[in-house]
């Protein structure tokens, strides 16, 4: 486990970030093989069918990531704090809540697939394999859930590489499963759903297989559930906004995809393709992005509070700089990473992904600020601002659809990223700024980086402030 209370806070982040990283690409690598498997041996319609459910699947399952996300972060803050016990009980919870949503957004999901797909006026040469892929991936809902908190609370804990290890694992299974169940049980791109699936919820057992060998301080009795009630509203307090914050960021997709959809199948084609290589150059910037919510929980529950402004400040600069030349070699190499996807004999395809990437992938600096401001205040236990920015998010996206769609076509919901990620921004650099100097008027106080890790639960910095 790591401890980010100590040492170095930018080597720190760094050595968290770098499995992290690894992580988060074999997590898009499911997206990835699912894409370029369905696109050169099902046909071009079946991708687009793919793409097309993109943002509803982020609506659902965004908000249950999102909202495990939220729920760890108390986790990580009582391990910073040195509350073991704390620690347990939060992780007793966690797996409640996430039971109970889980639940309730798989019968959400699969009775409402196809009235969502009509809704987003999805083109009817592709509802009907939009409707299989989206079904089976709702269908798996549990698994993905569970996943993804057992993977949060482990990153929570200060450990990145383990969860590393599964999903790299998986994506192989992944590929395996989806050849299998396309190529040879011929299932279409409901296949490619159930593939993910399936890959999925072996990650997410072996992941509770590791904790239940190897991570103590995880490791729960029947007196920890004993607490659940009291525990519930202080976990989705924070748990709740971020899932809220994903699904109104989802919205605002599905906005877009609405209107693409009146594009034709052309134009959904090429944003999926050019998504989908997008969601892997971002990696970066959302890796550091997390790692801040983790750096930021421990190192407040152990109230080292001018280091969390350092350690900010520092990956801020490295993670900028890394943006910008991810998205110049995006833009250089557009062509070959689309034949990827959809081969050499689809030019209008390939054509307008360019124009998604022109001006997207010049705009990586923003949306890197964007991200670690955002996890920063989230680890800080501050849920209301992050949300509203998403909300932001929604606005400025409504707008590219609303008025930049009818316009200028393809180009108009291209430029739907860049608007939503610097309206955002500046809601959030005032919001920092201010926390920032609180933090600062902390540390003067004598809460310095020598002070002893206090044991109990560590306020909300707010109630500190």
């Amino acid at each position: 486990m790591w401890d980010l209370t100590k040492g170095s806070p930018i080597k720190k982040i760094i050595l968290f970030t770098i499995p992290l990283l690894i992580g988060n690409l074999f997590q898009q690598f499911y997206n990835v093989a699912d894409t370029i498997v369905v696109g050169r041996t099902i046909s071009i319609h079946a991708l687009a069918a793919v793409g097309a459910t993109d943002s509803l699947f982020a609506l659902i399952i965004g908000f249950a990531q999102g909202m495990t996300a939220g729920l760890t972060i108390l986790t990580a803050r009582r391990y910073g704090a040195g509350d073991i016990q704390g620690v347990k009980c939060s992780f007793a919870v966690n797996i409640f809540i996430s039971i109970a949503v889980s639940l309730i957004l798989t019968c959400i999901g699969v009775l409402f697939a196809r009235p969502l797909l009509e809704l987003m006026q999805t083109p009817p040469d592709i509802i009907n394999d939009a409707q299989k892929f989206i079904v089976a991936c709702f269908w798996g809902t549990s698994v993905t859930v569970l996943y993804n908190l057992f993977n949060n609370t482990l990153r929570a804990l200060g450990n990145s590489r383990a969860p590393l290890i599964f999903l790299a694992l998986a994506c192989v299974v992944n590929v395996v499963f989806d050849f299998i169940f396309i190529l040879f049980f011929h299932m279409g791109v409901a296949g490619t759903g159930f593939a993910s699936v399936a890959a999925q919820g072996l990650s997410a057992i072996w992941c509770l297989q590791f904790i239940n060998k190897f991570v103590p301080e995880l490791k729960l009795s029947r007196d920890h559930f004993l607490h659940i009630i009291r525990e519930i509203k202080p976990h989705l307090h924070l748990g709740l906004p971020m899932g809220f914050q994903a699904s109104i960021i989802s919205i605002g997709a599905i906005i877009v995809q609405v209107m693409l959809n009146t594009l034709g199948s052309n134009a959904v084609a090429a944003y999926t393709t050019a998504g989908r290589i997008d969601f892997l150059a971002t990696q970066v910037s959302l890796s550091f992005g997390i790692t801040m919510a983790t750096f930021a929980a421990q190192n407040l529950g152990a109230k080292h509070y001018a280091r969390i402004r350092h350690g900010v400040q520092q990956t801020m600069v490295l993670s900028c700089a890394l943006s910008i030349a991810m998205g110049a070699l995006i833009i250089a190499y557009a062509v070959p990473l689309c034949h990827l996807f959809v081969g050499n004999q689809q030019p209008v395809v390939i054509h307008l992904a360019q124009t998604y990437f022109l001006y997207n992938s010049t705009m990586y600096a923003l949306l890197s600020l964007l991200l670690i401001i955002r996890y920063t205040l989230q680890g800080l236990g501050y849920s209301v601002l992050p949300t509203l920015s998403g909300i932001v998010e929604l606005l400025m996206r409504s707008f590219a659809v609303i008025f930049l769609i009818k316009l200028l076509g393809f180009t108009g919901a291209s430029l739907a990223n860049p608007l939503a990620w610097g309206g955002a921004l500046l809601l959030l650099i005032g919001s920092y700024i201010s926390v920032s100097r609180k933090l600062n008027a902390l540390e003067t106080s004598h809460e310095t980086d020598d002070v002893p890790r206090p044991h109990g639960v560590v306020n909300n910095v707010k109630s500190s402030i």
